[in-house]
């Protein structure tokens, strides 16, 4: 099964991401669409940080009615900090019949190279590229690489972290978050302090 790989912290997660999410798995050729929640930091005090687990909940909130987006915990069970070459060897260990791609911003491709073993990465790798609003679209290292696809997906301006505070700000950010998650964060007064 071809499966893509779509990191983040999630806190919260938003419709957003499931615009994006649900894009990959219906207009690529990947199968599923794994939402790998990325566990807390424990170098960075972040207070806004709701807990690895909490944030994992609300990912299956938002999934549960999407059959081929699953949430994932994997990066919980391994060592940190986390390196993506890592987590994309633990899981071609436990999954050896699955095939594993990422999926990125065109933001974050700019910083590709920075990434520890980006050449193995890319080299055993595809990697799924969605759009999104920057300046200097054009100026990519991989850009023609040949493991990297370029995924029309819409381009969704919607941040975690302009949820977060206009939550604080006790502006109505309901139609950012998917039902079930709106519900579960209002319901346990997360990110109003």
């Amino acid at each position: 099964m071809k499966i893509g790989l779509y990191f983040g912290t999630f806190n919260p997660i938003h419709v957003g991401h499931l615009i994006i999410a649900n894009h990959m798995a219906e207009y690529s050729d990947l199968e599923q669409i794994w939402m790998v929640v990325t566990p807390h930091n424990p170098l960075k005090q972040k207070n806004t940080l709701l807990d690895d687990y909490q944030r994992l909940h609300l990912v299956r909130l938002a999934t549960e009615d999407y059959p081929k987006i699953k949430p994932s915990d994997i990066e919980f069970k391994l060592p940190q900090p986390n390196y993506t070459v890592n987590t994309l060897a633990h899981l071609m260990e436990k999954y050896p019949k699955h095939q594993f791609s990422l999926i990125m911003g065109e933001d974050n491709l700019k910083s590709l190279h920075k990434w520890k073993n980006y050449e193995y990465i890319l080299e055993h790798h595809d990697i799924y590229i969605y759009p999104r609003v920057s300046e200097e679209a054009d100026n990519f290292q991989f850009k023609d690489h040949p493991r990297i696809h370029w995924i029309g997906a819409p381009i969704v301006e919607i941040s975690s972290t302009f949820i977060r505070e206009n939550i604080k700000n006790k502006k109505n950010v309901r139609p950012l978050l998917p039902d079930s998650v709106w519900t579960y964060v209002d319901h346990n007064n997360f990110y109003k302090k």
